[in-house]
């Protein structure tokens, strides 16, 4: 029953995508106000249909309802609850349907936007939107119905298990903000398909994208910090990113939402970078779904691959293609209409956040490259390559030592004009600031000239972004009293904008700390034996079993003490997990406020029974490079707050102008 339920959703969703596509177009080009309003409702109900079925999906997992295959395939009845829910989207199949709730949600929430939204603009937003769905939704219920029944009618009395790396809290969250994240740009990809078949962006439309795309940003930003939090604890090396093909499937469209978010502020301020706006809009969507055939076509190795089917994977590289060779078409037939009207000088706010898109897509090509030249390779010669973290930190650093430049020269410098004595004089204490700082930090750290460049570019984010609040509340210039009331009255999309930098400094810090200056000890202990690292000195105590819900566990106890102060108790595992018959290294960690210890334990060897292989490591800084991914998840909510940059407020003077320009 559940399963023909489950199918008829996904039908009827369908259906009315494919109506919200020709009422949304054909409405607005007719300028049919009711066919406009069939395509809202489809919207909203297509919207309701998906939501049906994913809750139906997550009923199934909770119940442990075996008679779905894709059920019995990813869960267990032992499983605990959270890892049940977190089930309907651990698969290829039930990722896609997340994936299908976060684009109708979008949709219908555009849908319906009341405010100054001009409503052939958003019947054609709609519309996009629906399109979009119609490929994934056929895509889903003929190649990859999580609704399919178990082959045959006889229900199995037991599941296989989701996959032990993956029934963890981290990854229970990350897939639902990744997947806001990487839909989100959706409609900041609608918002320009719309424009290039009006033939129209002004400073209105720039306001109604920078929401969606500020949606989008922060939830990628937090998605991201968790699959690295993620990879960190459960994976057992240390690590938190090594630059494995799905973590650059993430990074790209987080690159190019950051571009986008910078070049609609320049549409928005100054009517200028009108098609590069637009161009970064369909490459910010195109991205995402580049991640998606990533994941899920199995054309590279990765541990957070959802599926390994080639077929599957055909079918949505032809999506991707149809989507973004679709719009960068209609970029080139229509891009030439969209003229800027502001002009500005090279040295001017809009020269520096020109020279920041530059930046940013460089850096997002060099990724893109990194990630696809060693399919290139062997597609073309047979041989296997890989493209690895020497390539890509010896490209990534000097480009993001340009970048923090260019912020800081955005920062400082004025709209439409300014003048190098100025901005030279103003960059000066935040310069000196930094350069002090980094000397000090470095003389009581030490470490390799790539450390000091490092630490460089993360004070001097944070430097500039400090001095800059300082400026605008003219700290020393007037009163104490008269600087803290201009402090108060700042935005909230400037405060946003400077947490969102001054997170980037304090993250960068993070990794400079975490690879540059790691300290790692690794022995053979049998209780009662101790290693040292960084000063401190973790002893095994003791080892012994314990039973989880679903898993066995071989859990050692430590004791870490420092100048013989015993400071923490310890406890990493390493669990079988029974149905999957699967072990996993389960690490603990003691958080401190400037760094953390970290231990891991692997299989026994030497003589005596109980010892066992410890790493222990040392990680200064660890929790800056989380605290920085919070801040600039924290400024993005908060810019997004705005009121400034929401469509209800764009004046009555824009909207009559919108409403009347040719088309």
């Amino acid at each position: 029953m559940i399963s023909a339920i489950g199918t008829f959703a996904l039908t009827l969703a369908l259906l009315l995508a494919c109506l919200q596509v020709g009422a949304g177009l054909a409405g607005a080009a007719r300028g049919n106000g009711r066919m406009m309003g069939v395509a809202g409702t489809a919207a909203l109900f297509q919207a309701f249909a998906v939501a049906l079925a994913f809750g139906l999906l997550v009923q199934a997992f909770v119940t442990s309802d075996f008679s779905l295959l894709n059920v019995w395939q990813n869960s267990h009845t032992d499983k605990p609850l959270l890892y049940k829910v977190a089930g309907a989207w651990g698969s290829h199949e039930g990722s896609l349907l997340l994936w299908l709730l976060m684009l109708s949600g979008l949709g219908a929430a555009v849908a319906g936007s009341g405010g100054s939204l001009p409503a052939p603009l958003r019947a054609r937003v709609v519309g996009v939107q629906g399109l979009i769905g119609v490929g994934f939704l056929a895509f889903t219920l003929f190649t990859s119905n999580p609704f399919t029944p178990i082959p045959g009618g006889l229900v199995p009395p037991q599941g296989q298990d989701l996959n032990p790396l993956l029934q963890d809290p981290g990854l229970a969250f990350h897939p639902p903000f990744l997947y806001l994240g990487y839909v989100g740009m959706s409609v900041a990809f609608s918002f320009a398909v719309a424009a290039l078949i009006e033939g129209r962006v002004d400073a209105a439309w720039a306001r109604w994208v920078r929401p969606w795309t500020l949606l989008a940003w922060s939830a990628l930003t937090i998605g991201i910090a968790m699959g690295a939090w993620w990879a960190y604890y459960e994976l057992g090396w240390g690590g938190y990113w090594f630059w494995d093909p799905v973590e650059n499937a993430s990074l790209m469209p987080w690159l190019a939402g950051t571009a986008l978010l910078h070049c609609a502020l320049v549409v928005e301020k100054r009517d200028a970078l009108k098609s590069w706006t637009v161009f970064m809009a369909i490459l910010a969507f195109a991205t995402s779904l580049l991640g998606t055939f990533l994941v899920r076509s199995g054309i590279v190795t990765s541990v957070h691959a959802f599926a390994n089917d080639p077929d599957r994977g055909a079918v949505l590289l032809v999506l991707c293609g149809l989507y973004t060779g679709g719009a960068f078409l209609l970029f080139a037939l229509r891009g030439d209409r969209l003229r800027p009207t502001g002009v500005f000088a090279p040295l001017s706010r809009e020269g520096a956040l020109v020279l920041n898109n530059v930046l940013l897509s460089v850096l997002l090509f060099t990724v893109l490259l990194g990630t696809f030249w060693p399919t290139v390779v062997e597609v073309a010669t047979g041989e296997r390559i890989s493209v690895g973290p020497p390539y890509f930190n010896a490209v990534s650093l000097p480009l993001l030592a340009l970048l923090v430049l260019a912020m800081a020269a955005g920062t400082f410098l004025p709209w439409k004009r300014g003048r190098g004595g100025d901005l030279l004089r103003r960059l000066r204490l935040p310069a000196l600031a930094t350069v002090l700082a980094a000397a000090i930090w470095f003389m009581l750290q030490g470490g390799s000239p790539i450390a000091l460049a490092g630490l460089l570019i993360g004070l001097w984010v944070i430097s500039f972004s400090l001095f800059d609040i300082a400026r605008r509340v003219r700290l020393r210039e007037v009163p104490l009293a008269q600087s803290w009331r201009r402090l108060g009255g700042l935005p909230r999309g400037y405060w946003g904008g400077t947490l969102a930098h001054l997170g980037l400094g304090i993250a960068v810090l993070g990794m400079v700390g975490t690879s540059l200056w790691v300290s790692e000890e690794q022995a053979v202990l049998a209780p009662g034996e101790s290693l040292e690292v960084a000063g401190y000195t973790l002893t095994l105590e003791r080892i012994y079993e314990a039973r989880g819900p679903n898993y066995l566990s071989e859990v050692s106890a430590f004791t870490l003490s420092r100048d013989g102060k015993e400071l923490a108790e310890l406890y990493p595992e390493r669990r079988w997990y029974l149905a999957a018959e699967q072990l996993t290294t389960e690490v603990d960690v003691l958080p401190r406020w400037a760094s953390d210890i970290y231990v891991a334990v692997g299989e026994g060897r030497g003589e005596q029974r109980e010892a066992r292989v410890v790493r222990a490591y040392h990680h200064p800084l660890v929790y800056y490079l989380w605290g920085g991914a919070i801040l600039m998840t924290f400024g993005g909510i908060l810019s997004l707050s705005d009121p400034r940059y929401r469509a209800q407020r764009v004046t009555k003077r824009r909207m009559a102008h919108a409403a009347t320009a040719p088309a």
